[in-house]
Order: structure tokens, then C-alpha cells, then sequence
């Protein structure tokens, strides 16, 4: 598996863009972009690279969630490369909903939708068993104090992250993260039960839940 974030010299605002490819760009691979940011130079810079032959750049999009920033050259991309589009909601533009638990490849390898409500009600991170790593969005996965306010809904989905083998994170904005991170992740779950604002109400559609100091 090869990952590429697209948008790491970016000029303009804009969350990361992942393009996955298989190891050698097998016709069975599935090339597949986790969000698409913002930046319109994201085509340009797929069509100049080696993405297999007899196959589309990108054959799949998937969505961490629906902010504008993840989001925003979404219909630049449809339109450059016709590829099949996957969120946890049915925004505009998206062709399949997802579900929880579902499996997906991702260039040559197998990855599970984890709903993790928390930055926005939609919010969907994606874990690969194989390679022990997960693309997490703006999900806040290694919170590094207990000040913040949480919904119960978050805290469950952050428990069942945890207890997966996880060595890198991708993030939807800056460098992955890959120090001591099984570890980190677990502190994290004792910041959100110490911090003693955990909700058990229902998820709001709001941005701002599950959001703390985090790193």
C-alpha cells in the first residue's frame, strides 16, 4: 500500500488528501482518495502520477466527514475522474452511504468504517487491521488533557479505537502521528473520563462536539 497526501505543499486552506495505491498498481487495486480538501491542484498532481494502467486515477472517494475544507473540490474530481463516492451522509455529490463496521479496500488493502461521532455528527474514520493504521479525519483520536466536554457516543467509538492494533494515524490536517501511539491512545480515554462532562444524550449535528486540546 502507498499513500500520498496530495495537498501537503498546498498553498491554500485545505484538511489533507490521501491517494491510496497498491504496492505495484495491480488491475485490481483500488485507487482511492480519503477526502479531496480544497485545492484545485490535487488533479493536476494525480494525472502526473503513476496510477496503473487500463484503470482510473481515482476509482473511489471516501469522506471522513462533510466539512467544507474536506470537501470542496469534490465536484472538480467527479468531473476529472468519474470515480464512485462514499460518506456516512447523502451530501451533494455523494453516491453511497456508508455504515458502520463495513469493509472497503483501499489500493491493495482491506480497511473498516468506524462511525466516531464526535467532530461532526458524520464523522467516519477508516482502519486498516493489516497495516495497523487508521485515517481519522478531524476525529480527535490522542486528546492530551481533560478539559474538554464529550458525548457518550464519542467516548464509546474513542474505547473501540483503542482497543484496535493502531501504529500510525493519518490525520485530516498535519503530519501523521506514529510515537507510542497504542499508548497515547489509551491516555486519551482516561482524559475523557476524568474530564466528568460526558453526555449520554443523543449526537447533535453541531461541529464542535468531542472537540479538546489534543495533539
Amino acid at each position: 500500500m502507498r499513500i500520498t497526501n496530495l495537498t501537503e505543499r498546498s498553498e491554500v486552506y485545505t484538511s489533507n488528501a490521501y491517494l491510496v495505491r497498491g504496492d505495484s498498481n495491480a488491475i485490481e487495486d483500488v485507487n482511492t482518495l480519503v477526502d479531496v480538501g480544497r485545492d484545485p491542484g490535487v488533479i493536476e498532481t494525480i494525472r502526473a502520477m503513476s496510477t496503473g494502467i487500463g484503470k482510473k486515477p481515482v476509482e473511489q472517494v471516501v469522506l471522513t466527514h462533510g466539512h467544507f475544507d474536506h470537501v470542496g473540490v469534490l465536484s472538480l474530481v467527479r468531473e476529472a475522474f468519474d470515480p464512485v463516492v462514499y460518506a456516512f451522509t447523502p451530501i451533494d455529490g455523494v453516491d453511497q452511504v456508508l455504515t458502520d463496521s463495513q469493509q472497503l479496500r483501499f489500493g491493495d488493502r482491506w480497511f473498516e468504517v468506524l462511525h466516531t461521532p464526535g467532530h461532526s455528527s458524520d464523522s467516519v474514520c477508516f482502519y486498516c487491521a493489516e497495516e495497523a493504521a487508521i485515517f481519522a479525519g478531524d476525529t480527535p483520536l490522542l486528546i492530551a488533557s481533560a478539559n474538554g466536554s464529550y458525548e457518550e457516543e464519542f467516548v464509546q467509538a474513542l474505547e473501540r479505537i483503542a482497543k484496535k492494533r493502531i501504529e500510525i494515524i493519518y490525520c485530516g490536517h498535519g503530519e501523521p502521528h506514529t510515537n507510542n501511539v497504542a499508548a497515547r491512545l489509551w491516555a486519551s480515554i482516561d482524559n475523557v473520563r476524568r474530564s466528568d462532562r460526558v453526555s449520554r444524550h443523543e449526537p447533535s449535528t453541531g461541529t464542535d462536539m468531542g472537540r479538546s486540546p489534543h495533539v
